[in-house]
């Protein structure tokens, strides 16, 4: 099978090359910055932007992406389940 991504710059603009599941964490940061959160059953979601910022708090419903860098979701406030980081590696 051929890979689209072979040989392709990496871009933050573009697709994701992974998604990895999220435990959310009050202490720890993702083990990679996220371009983009995708939360299977909505909720409040609570996490740090990239931007080192406060603390951000969203209600997101089923089945969102919310495009925001994000580098720590907390456990504290998050009622989202089903959190998946979209990253580039």
């Amino acid at each position: 099978m051929a890979n689209p991504f072979s040989g392709r710059a990496v871009s933050i603009s573009g697709p994701a090359t992974d998604i990895i599941p999220v435990t959310p964490d009050d202490s720890n940061d993702l083990p990679d910055v996220a371009i983009a959160l995708f939360v299977e059953s909505g909720g409040a979601l609570v996490f740090d932007s990239v931007s080192g910022e406060a603390i951000r708090t969203v209600n997101v419903g089923d089945g969102v992406i919310l495009p925001v860098g994000a580098r720590r979701v907390h456990a504290t406030g998050t009622t989202a389940s089903g959190i998946h980081a979209l990253v580039i590696s």
